[in-house]
């Protein structure tokens, strides 16, 4: 994402989503409709996508936790605001939205900074694929996982999900979660790679928030660089990839942080990373 602005000013106030910025570069992004299970709606995917792309501008962000309020993660589209509304929009508009629920996941996907998810109890439909899109899931025990976009008579490949869930859980796994829309609990969700790690009961979101002080004191544009090339080298052969990768090097290698880690090796003393 280009740092470069035109006329738009910095938003002010996102009325959809809540998002924290601490002092240490760490930015808590919560979806906050607790008495609907944070279900989505047009302005949340909207203000999710539009979100991302201004911190991935601003550059101050060096790591990301998304969290639901309440009693789970996100029940994914609010069945009134947006499946009732979409039974009545033509073609054209049901392409512009589906395309949005994209773009919200190639922003995270796409976006310098890692995303941690923080799941404890639901997290269903395009909820799951947002946790799905993300670096890392961090969830408690009463996490479950449901891709449940048959059981609305769609597609299971929806916002990417046909794509990212056989990366990250294997072909058989994701061709019985996106075909059946069986819920999947920790336990088995831990055992297949969906989560990235399992917490006590109600810990999710303090472990997510460990993990993103944790990065965000970290060499950032080293794992902005990982990030990117885990992303650029899922579909490259690996000639491609090889080659990518030692252009990616050269370039780190001309950087501060690289430079500090021998400063810090060589006087004994903890990297003071600048993500330069």
């Amino acid at each position: 994402m280009s740092p470069f602005t035109g006329s738009t000013p910095r938003t002010s106030t996102w009325h959809h989503i809540r998002l924290d910025l601490a002092p240490t570069g760490v930015a808590t992004v919560t979806l906050a409709r607790p008495e609907k299970l944070n279900a989505l709606t047009f302005g949340a995917y909207a203000d999710l996508r539009d979100l991302l792309a201004e911190l991935s501008r601003e550059r101050s962000v060096r790591a990301l936790v998304l969290a639901g309020e309440g009693r789970g993660f996100c029940s994914g589209g609010d069945v009134d605001e947006i499946i009732g509304a979409t039974l009545s929009m033509d073609t054209a508009q049901l392409l512009d939205f589906n395309r949005m629920t994209g773009q919200v996941v190639r922003a995270v996907r796409e976006c310098p900074f890692p995303v941690i998810a923080a799941v404890h109890g639901v997290a269903a439909g395009a909820g799951a694929v947002l946790a799905l899109a993300a670096d890392f899931r961090v969830a408690d025990p009463s996490a479950r996982f449901a891709f449940l976009f048959t059981r609305v008579g769609l597609s299971g490949g929806d916002m990417g999900a046909a794509y990212l869930l056989p990366r990250v859980v294997g072909l058989g796994h994701a061709t019985r979660l996106l075909m059946l829309g069986e819920p999947v609990r920790a336990p088995e969700a831990e055992r297949i790679g969906l989560i990235s790690r399992l917490t006590d009961e109600g810990s999710a979101d303090e472990a997510a928030q460990a993990l993103a002080h944790h990065l965000a004191e970290g060499p950032a544009l080293a794992y902005a660089q990982t990030k990117a090339l885990l992303t650029a080298e899922l579909d490259m052969p690996l000639a491609a990839a090889v080659e990518l990768d030692a252009a990616t090097q050269a370039l780190l290698m001309t950087g501060e942080d690289y430079t500090e880690f021998h400063a810090a090796f060589t006087e004994k003393r903890p990297p003071k990373w600048q993500g330069r």
